[in-house]
């Protein structure tokens, strides 16, 4: 290679060392780029859902935005490289103020985190910003640093302080969540209990109700809702716009006074990319301080004492939760297997030490956080008038009515699910203000996406769901030494593919139904999901959702082109059923030959394999749909189609009868980091099958399927054989849509 080596005089070329910088100061620059764009999305995704304090769901404290933040702050960590001119060392102050806008951002992203998460990031973290320190005062002490030295030294301080805050800060993480999580409890179940005492409200009114008082007590409780509005968070976020203000200040200065500094002539080896890296983190600084910003001043403006809030004598007490994690810590003994070793007085010595070293911890803590309500304290007073002010405007400009005057009823009411911690007690109404609607959005917006092929498929359905007790008949042998459990989705997904083949069907009715399962679907998996785990049945499930994920992209069974066989018109409906019988014992007569499902077949059939499974669906619903219709009637495709649809339409409308445990499930079983999404979901959900859940009203449920047992279809089918309908010659089953009677016979 050209030049590379010794040269003439013996001496190492480094003519070329310095050619790459211009391109490591753009990877720096979309380091800093990455950061901004995460910070933006979470600016946006805060106004979108209306939280001003700005949750952190793009960008927070993990691996990779470490490794970011790493190669974003390459100038300030950069010993040797001389940056002589104005934007050099602008670019250094920006890279250092950079960190601290990142740590005030991301200080919510702590509730999300597991207690190991925690300690491994703020541990990384730690090192980062200390090597940053050290590195600054290395460079102020060799002059790389020429200017600025008194800016480097506040964003130093604040940089330490910030990195105080969020270490003592997710000290409090676990006992908060516990905290919450058993408050959360005791209140779902005075929500089940008021519940089940109103029995005057229709089902729909009823899941609303309570949808909004879950939303309640999902976003009161949030993780990251609690760290963002603790008096840590917010102390962080006045430091966040303190170093801020000192990169403007900077700025302004070095601009507009340029004879108040004294910069060198010459230009660095970065060249081009320092006005680059220090164009984006400038503006990175400026979008990454919104969130903090916003939660300073969401503190002042509610905490203020001429707002109502009578809190302020109890501001300077320290409560128990910031200290718990540490007293807990403290009590409990060192159980290393290397102490263990030690003799009686070495293990006294380290028991003293760990002891005074937590003592420690607490005096700082109990400092942290009383430094904090004094920041908190100032700046409420600074701003009381202010505030007081647009207040009195304010309510000279309000009228009121008879609606805010409901509104206000149940804002009290839904007050008692609001979960807060000790000393929060000003910000109930608060929560209560800004949230009491926060579910008619997503109610509204699922409504405007409700399932309307589902709704038509649905409206077929019979009286009681009778047909479940005919699509698979016990008269019906298993093809395997056992026969498997019936799941919701299996039999739906089978009796498509039977409907798809039949010839002489309109192609509408085809897409109809298509749509129509494939929307009832997304609502059987969560039915499954949540409610039908007695048993494992993850085999049946995986098999029907990759059946039908067959059926319905490629009009295929296993393989079989269904359109393929409906378009033989020769054929009958039986010996269209026949067919696919004979289709589906050859078929499981082709995998059982395969070794892995030799060694099954005499297992559980849960662990039968998924073509086994769908294999051996399909011929029993064959073969029972073959016993169950007169001979009359086998040369009508129409009304094998018809009855086909009834079957699907029951089982989907029994299926959906547990929707409303779904919902009430959901909003338990969930992570408490990921309740709230999931209580969004479920209102969301709420709105588009609101008219679904009319229909299923009005289709009695037997007396005889009990709760807990409406959530298994073989249970279901149990009760009918309980009462005798599998014996019955004769049943009539009335289809909604059409008012066609289909007449099943059990043959003997």
């Amino acid at each position: 290679m050209g030049g590379a080596g010794c040269s003439v005089d013996g001496n190492l070329n480094d003519q070329n060392f310095s050619t790459p910088m211009p391109w490591i100061g753009l990877y720096i620059a979309a380091a800093a780029a990455a950061c901004l764009v995460a910070m933006a999305l979470d600016i946006i995704n805060g106004l979108r859902y209306k939280k001003l304090w700005f949750p952190c769901r793009f960008f927070s404290i993990n691996a990779t935005s470490l490794t970011l933040i790493a190669a974003a702050v390459k100038l300030s960590v950069d010993l040797n490289t001389s940056m002589p001119s104005r934007g050099d060392q602008l670019a250094k102050l920006s890279s250092t103020v950079f960190v601290c806008t990142i740590m005030g951002n991301s200080m919510p992203s702590l509730g999300t985190m597991g207690n190991e998460e925690i300690f491994m990031n703020i541990v990384a973290l730690g090192i980062l910003v200390i090597t940053l320190i050290v590195n600054i005062c290395i460079q102020l002490a060799t002059g790389a640093i020429f200017v600025f030295w008194k800016e480097h030294a506040c964003v130093m301080f604040i940089m330490l302080v910030l990195l105080l805050l969020l270490s003592f800060s997710a000290i409090t993480v676990p006992t908060t969540k516990h905290y919450l999580e058993y408050k959360y409890s005791k209140k779902y179940e005075l929500v089940l209990k008021e519940d089940s005492s109103e029995n005057n409200i229709s089902l729909v009114c009823k899941l609303r109700e309570n949808l909004s008082k879950y939303w309640m007590m999902s976003y009161s409780s949030s993780p990251q809702f609690v760290m963002g509005r603790s008096v840590t968070c917010t102390a962080s976020g006045a430091f966040c716009l303190l170093s801020a203000a000192i990169l403007g200040e900077a700025m302004v200065r070095s601009f507009f006074m340029p004879w108040m500094f004294k910069f060198c002539d010459g230009q660095s080896d970065y060249k081009w990319s320092t006005t680059l890296v220090l164009v984006t983190q400038t503006i990175a600084v400026g979008v990454g301080t919104i969130g903090p910003a916003c939660r300073w001043l969401f503190a002042i403006r509610f905490r203020c004492p001429y707002r109502g809030n009578k809190g302020t004598k109890r501001e300077f007490i320290v409560e128990k939760y910031w200290i718990q994690r540490l007293e807990e810590m403290k009590g409990c003994p060192l159980t290393s297997k290397i102490f263990k070793l030690q003799n009686r007085h070495s293990r006294r010595v380290v028991h003293d030490a760990k002891n005074r070293i937590l003592d420690l911890c607490i005096a700082m803590q109990k400092g942290i956080v009383l430094v904090s309500k004094w920041i908190r304290f100032v700046s409420i007073f600074s701003a009381s008038y202010i505030l007081l002010c647009c207040d009195l405007c304010k309510s000279v400009s309000r009228s009121v009515d008879s609606e805010q005057d409901s509104q206000r009823e149940r804002r009290l009411n839904l007050s008692r699910f609001v979960l807060h911690l000790e000393g929060e007690e000003a910000l109930v109404d608060l929560m209560i203000s800004h949230n009491c609607d926060a579910t008619k959005y997503w109610f509204k917006l699922g409504r405007k996406q409700q399932p309307q092929y589902l709704k038509k498929l649905l409206e077929k359905s019979s009286q009681g769901f009778k047909a479940l007790a005919y699509f698979d008949s016990e008269k019906v042998p298993s093809l395997g030494y056992e026969r498997p459990p019936n799941s919701w989705a299996m039999p739906v997904v089978t009796l498509t593919s039977i409907a798809l083949a039949l010839p002489n069907i309109d192609p509408n009715s085809i897409r109809n139904l298509r749509c129509g399962v494939n929307e009832g679907l997304n609502y059987v998996t969560n039915v499954e999901k949540y409610l039908d785990t007695k048993a494992d049945k993850t085999n049946i499930k995986k098999a029907a959702a990759a059946t039908w994920t067959e059926v319905e992209l490629y009009h295929k069974w296993l393989g079989v082109d269904l359109i393929k066989m409906s378009l033989n018109q020769e054929l009958t409906p039986n010996e269209v059923l026949e067919q696919l019988s004979q289709i589906a014992r050859t078929k499981f007569s082709e995998y059982e030959k395969l070794n892995e499902a030799q060694s099954c077949l005499k297992d559980n059939p849960l662990k039968w394999p998924s073509k086994l499974l769908a294999a051996n669906s399909m011929y029993r619903i064959t073969k029972s749909l073959q016993l169950s219709y007169q001979r009359s009637d086998q040369r009508s495709s129409e009304r094998l189609f018809e009855a086909i649809t009834v079957m699907i339409s029951d089982i989907l409308g029994a299926c959906m009868t547990n929707l409303q445990e779904v919902i009430t499930v959901k909003c338990l079983s969930t992570a408490i980091e990921k309740r709230e999404d999931s209580v969004r979901q479920a209102v969301f959900a709420l709105g588009k099958v609101e008219e679904i859940l009319k229909i299923l009203e009005h289709r009695q449920v037997p007396n005889m399927v009990e709760t807990h047992q409406k959530s298994c279809i073989d249970k279901w089918r149990l009760s009918y054989s309980e009462k005798g309908l599998w014996e019955s010659q004769n049943d009539n089953l009335k289809s909604a849509s059409n008012d066609v009677y289909i007449t099943m016979e059990l043959e003997d």
